[in-house]
């Protein structure tokens, strides 16, 4: 966990040491849940994510040379801009 210091205007930090009080929690663990709520995804939406990715690949051939592949796709002017194979 880090630490860091936020400036809160007076009426919301007013807002947020009530309900903090009412709930039996602190002010850090009431911004700490508002800006998980808000910026990450709910475990639902992970989940979803996650079972969007297993199987794309079950069309492409097993014989697929996976170096090969990678090679062709770092191929262009960068590599040759900087002398590179």
């Amino acid at each position: 966990m880090k630490r860091t210091q936020l400036y809160l205007d007076d009426d919301l930090w007013k807002v947020l040491h009530i309900r903090a009080r009412e709930t039996g929690t602190t002010l850090s663990e009431l911004v700490r849940k508002a800006t998980r709520d808000r910026y990450l995804p709910s475990r639902e939406a992970r989940q979803k994510a996650f079972l969007d990715i297993v199987g794309i690949r079950k069309d492409w051939p097993e014989s697929i040379d996976s170096t090969a592949y990678i090679r062709k796709l770092r191929s262009g002017a960068r590599r040759k801009r900087l002398g590179l194979p």
